[in-house]
Formats: C-alpha cells, structure tokens, sequence
C-alpha cells in the first residue's frame, strides 16, 4: 500500500466512533499504519486527495437534512468543508465509499433530495436486493441478489441522485446502494456492522430518537440473530481495488 486509506468520521460518541473505526479495519483486513483517521467532530484538517488511495466516510447522528438551526455544532463546522472535498471527490471521480450520512453527503453534493420524509428505516436487519445494474459491478460480482445488511437511519434519498447509478435497494428504502461515475459508491446499509457493533451502537444511541428506549434490549438480541456477512465483503472489496491495487 503506497498511500493510505483516509477515514472520516462524524461521530462524538467516542465509543462509537472508536468501535466503527476498529471494525473498519478489522472487515477491510487493515493496519492502522494503512489509514489515516479524521475525527471531523473535532477537527477538520487541509486534504489533499493526491496524499490518500481512497476515502471512507461513515455514518453517525447527524442528519443532511436538518435545518442549520438544529445541526450539530461540529457538523455546522464540518459540513461545508465536506461538501466542497465531495464535490472535489465526484469531479476528480476519485474512489470513495461512503456509509449512510456518507450517502446523504455523496447525494447531497450531486443534487438530490436527502430528506426524513420517506425511506426511513428502524435499527436493525433489512433484505438488500441488487438492481439490474448490480451484478455487473466490480464490488459486487458474484454477490448474492439478496442479502441482509444492518441499517438504522432517519433520512434517506427520495430518489436516485443525479448522474448516479443505482446498485441496490430494499423494500422500506429504495435507495441502499449507488456508484457515481467508476469509483465513487456509496451505501445507506452499514458494510462495516456486525452484530456485537449493532448492540455497541444501541446502547450508544438508546436515547437518540432511532427507536424507544425500552425496545434496545429487544433489538439487540433481534440482531445477534441475524447472519450478516456480506457488506462486509463489499467494504473488504473497496479497500483491495483501491489501497491495495
């Protein structure tokens, strides 16, 4: 690996954010010496992109759609240097993969619409099914047309965004995976989420509005029940076409 893998990351909860960046590493067969990690939260350095093979930006509380008013303050500081490296990412088509609020940024910059209306969807396992242009895709040959993937988010695209190709849906949320241009991707499901990072981020987010509060011990074992393996494959693919060549 010649240059390092850059991880962007959202989330103040250090618990969360410590575990998603481990289990990162740990599905993408990584060395922390491989990436470099931004935790945007606290800071949001000067980014050349010639530095880095590729960029992985992950998911967490902040929502796309909300109004200035009532985002975050690190994400209103956060926010407007993102957009302008994602608008730099797409131009130069530089690889990428991006996870929930990775997707609503990706589709934000492109011109769709990113909003809590519709496509919502509880904390748990849903079924992922490939479109027409799936099978086709360099991440994603000889991938099962259907596969359960861990997802949990308040907002989503209404609709595929401008100028991208659409990978991948489910039924409550239509838009789960799409790929700009040939190496920006981008997913709503979590491809670095297991089952033990699922109850992390429940007890993490228990009072966050995803879901009632009493029903975390209920979800948690929901999803020590599921088999999820192949997001993982997905986000393992990424870093072995793009870090590792």
């Amino acid at each position: 690996m010649t240059k390092p893998c850059l991880v962007l990351q959202l989330r103040p909860e250090r618990p969360a954010a410590d575990d998603e960046y481990r289990a990162i590493l740990r599905m993408a067969d990584l060395e922390v010496g491989d990436t470099v990690r931004v935790q945007m939260d606290r800071e949001f350095p000067d980014i050349d992109l010639d530095d880095y093979s590729a960029v992985i930006v992950g998911g967490g509380p902040s929502n796309i759609s909300s109004p200035d008013a009532e985002k975050y303050g690190y994400q209103r500081i956060f926010e407007p240097k993102l957009k302008k490296l994602m608008t730099e990412i797409v131009g130069r088509d530089f690889p990428y993969l991006g996870a929930c609020y990775g997707l609503g940024i990706l589709a934000d910059v492109l011109g769709g619409e990113v909003s809590s209306q519709r496509y919502g969807e509880a904390v748990g396992a849903q079924t992922i099914e490939l479109s027409e242009h799936g099978p086709a895709d360099p991440l994603l040959l000889g991938i099962p047309p259907t596969f359960r993937a861990f997802v949990g988010h308040k907002e989503a695209c209404q609709d595929v965004p401008p100028a991208a190709v659409l990978l991948a849906g489910s039924a409550d949320c239509p838009v789960q995976m799409i790929r700009v241009g040939r190496n920006v991707y981008a997913t709503q499901f979590h491809p670095e989420l297991d089952s033990d990072g699922l109850a992390l981020r429940i007890e993490v987010y228990r009072h966050a509005g995803y879901f009632e509060p009493h029903e975390a011990e209920e979800l948690i074992e929901l999803g020590h029940r599921e088999t999820v393996t192949v997001p993982s494959v997905i986000l393992s693919r990424f870093v072995a076409r793009y870090c590792r060549g």
